[in-house]
């Protein structure tokens, strides 16, 4: 059962693959170059997995589904991008490769960004569905939309570099994962949910997963972070493992990832997918860093 859901899984990330490489290969320009660089150069395409593997346990159709996971990844990178410029994070590398400002000069990297941004509502809103997901199609938009924006992702950033890491709380850690890592992987679960048309209580359940999901995403990537944060040029940023420990930080991932699998119990097999990506952020390898 655990291998035939890897294999699934790995063929949706080809998928995934191919469908990226498609929407980039339109033209050679400096800035189609830093688009194709700074989305093909690898992750773990995790969030387009959660998309395609949610709507796939509501019986929702690949060609529908696939248009959004690739967006929803288009979005993702926009904001590493954004997230590495030297106004923000200052990173100079990503996924082992010079960041893209670092590539192309902060000016492209800024407008590379910008357009995977644009590309990303051109691709969901070009999406061709049946008359009846009209509907369906119009909320998963929307979703997205709320969850990118000021109340989510981009709130979360602004939290991010707003707070104080001496005065920070519990309850202000993990707003700022729901917001900045885990609204996008909300957003995820919740488009697929919408285009396979779940019912409004299984909604709720697979929102539960994906809050679960975007907590675990972060607590386990601070895990990884840990040390090196120590070592860098900036002061520390608010990160669960430095406010509580990495022991703690970890007990707190292992019951994350237990929730969110619960959380799915009465879909039985058909969550085989979702549980399998929940339990893959217990793996601590730094390789396991950025997905």
């Amino acid at each position: 059962m655990t291998m035939r859901i890897e294999v699934s899984l790995a063929a949706k990330k080809r998928l995934v693959e191919r469908g990226l490489r498609r929407l980039l290969s339109e033209d050679d320009t400096v800035l189609h170059k830093a688009m194709r660089y700074a989305v093909l150069s690898g992750g773990k395409r995790f969030r387009p997995l959660l998309l395609l593997s949610s709507g796939d346990c509501f019986g929702a159709r690949q060609d529908v589904l696939l248009p959004f996971a690739c967006a929803l990844e288009l979005i993702h990178n926009y904001s590493l991008i954004h997230d590495d410029l030297p106004s923000m994070d200052d990173d100079d590398f990503r996924r082992g490769k010079s960041s893209c400002h670092r590539a192309f000069g902060e000016n492209i990297a800024l407008l590379a960004g910008d357009a995977l941004l644009t590309l990303a509502f051109e691709t969901m809103a070009g999406t061709e569905v049946p008359p009846a997901l009209l509907s369906q199609k119009q909320e998963a938009i929307k979703a997205i939309s709320r969850r990118a924006g000021a109340s989510g992702m981009i709130g979360g950033q602004v939290l991010d570099v707003t707070l104080n890491p001496r005065k920070l709380t519990r309850g202000l850690v993990q707003q700022l994962i729901l917001k900045k890592t885990g609204a996008l992987i909300i957003a995820a679960v919740e488009a697929g949910a919408l285009l396979g048309r779940a019912k409004p209580s299984e909604r709720r359940l697979i929102l539960d997963y994906g809050k679960n999901i975007g907590l675990a995403f972060q607590v386990r990537d601070d895990l990884l972070d840990f040390e090196g944060q120590r070592k860098r040029k900036r002061p520390l940023r608010p990160d669960y493992a430095a406010f509580l420990g990495p022991d703690k930080a970890r007990k707190r991932l292992e019951e994350l990832v237990e929730r969110a699998i619960a959380s799915l119990g009465e879909f039985g097999r058909k969550a085989g997918e979702l549980n399998n990506l929940a339990s893959s952020l217990l793996t601590l390898k730094p390789e396991a860093r950025h997905g």
